[in-house]
């Protein structure tokens, strides 16, 4: 046997390895697409200093300092009025059902108060349960309060301009008004984990099949495509509640986070969330070929959930692309549903509007998997 080194045998095994490369479009495309997708998030989609962020007004007194202050608060980029609201409990509702992170409560009679010099107050209640989400825009109140003064107290006003301020905005944080980050992450951890550890285990369910030759068994047995995708499906779930449960032990006992909702509602939530991430598992263990393209899919579906669901970053100052990219996982909405159970004692009318396109995933994700499994068939 020849051992010296050849560079006509080495340079045939590097043309070996690229047309393998090459006939493995998914290995392919990760290498071109994790990058750009890193890199795009990164650098567009992520947002330390969230902007325009959704805030509901209740005006129960409409005078020129009222609108003043209500444009300020619009024309500060940090607040978005989306609704303007009755009442104080219908406030409360938009806060439990996440449609908004802020509450303005103008109270009745405050103009006459202000004008008088009794130094009125403002209420602004904020959804507190992401603590870095909202601490930037409530600090630039103050800011807000002071530009609003100097330009409506003037002439026979100018006198409440010189003293004290002439009116305050008193806030309440809601939820969690220690702004304890334990309290926001621990409860997101539980998608997170669900997420990778669901969809990398069935993920690799048919792909193993293949590889052990047990497929062609299966194949030859009377077992309907949609038998052989739920069945794989059904032992994972205890595992998915089992992992649940441990989850919330720790976060009551270890972390302290405070659990105000309804324990069954809870559990009905996370089965849902765990079969919908086992759909995803199923969809791509069916699409690849070998197990290594599994869990190659399996990183690039879980790449865009951690960084758009509103685990990481806040979900409300990313750019719009970037918000639809995300509403379009179901990471995002169990991240809504989990904390508005722990945190706001949220019930099913409060969470309906994060249960249904959840739902909707699940079923549509399933159906792709049947499909691809009966092309495997074929």
């Amino acid at each position: 046997m020849n051992e010296r080194f050849s560079i006509a045998r080495w340079w045939g095994v590097v043309l070996k390895e690229f047309l393998q490369l090459r006939r493995d479009r998914i290995t392919f495309a990760m290498i071109i697409g994790i990058p750009i997708i890193q890199m795009t998030l990164f650098g567009f989609a992520i947002n330390s200093d969230p902007k325009h962020l959704p805030t509901a007004v209740i005006a129960a007194d409409q005078s020129e300092f009222t609108r003043s202050f209500i444009a300020a608060l619009r024309n500060s980029d940090y607040f978005d009025i989306v609704a303007t609201l009755p009442d104080e409990e219908s406030g409360r509702r938009a806060l439990v059902q996440g449609k908004v992170l802020f509450v303005v409560d103008i109270p009745p009679g405050f103009t006459r108060e202000l004008v008088k010099g009794a130094h009125p107050s403002l209420l602004v209640e904020a959804d507190a349960t992401d603590s870095t989400a909202v601490g930037t825009s409530l600090g630039a109140l103050p800011s807000i309060v002071q530009s609003v003064l100097q330009k409506d107290l003037t002439g026979p006003l100018s006198s409440l301009a010189a003293g004290p301020a002439a009116f305050d905005v008193r806030i309440h944080r809601l939820y969690n008004p220690e702004g304890i980050t334990q309290y926001n992450v621990v409860p997101g951890l539980m998608g997170v984990i669900l997420t990778m550890t669901m969809v990398m285990m069935t993920g690799l369910a048919i792909t193993r099949e293949r590889e052990r030759g047990t497929m062609e068994n299966l194949l030859a047995t009377p077992v309907l495509p949609i038998e052989v995708t739920t069945g794989k499906i059904v032992p994972y779930v205890a595992i998915g509640l089992l992992q649940v449960s441990i989850i919330l032990l720790a976060a009551r006992f270890v972390f302290g986070v405070p659990f105000v909702g309804n324990v069954a509602t809870l559990y009905l939530s996370a089965l849902l969330f765990v079969a919908a991430n086992l759909s995803v598992g199923i969809m791509l263990s069916s699409l690849a070929q070998n197990q290594l393209q599994g869990v190659q899919l399996t990183f690039f579906y879980f790449l865009p959930n951690i960084l758009l669901s509103g685990f990481m970053f806040p979900f409300a100052g990313m750019p719009r692309w970037a918000q639809a990219i995300g509403n379009a996982l179901p990471l995002t909405y169990f991240n809504r549903l989990v904390r508005g159970i722990l945190l706001k004692g949220a019930g099913w009318a409060d969470l309906w509007p994060h249960v249904w396109p959840m739902l909707i995933f699940m079923f549509v994700v399933m159906a792709i998997a049947v499909r691809f499994y009966r092309r495997t068939l074929d």
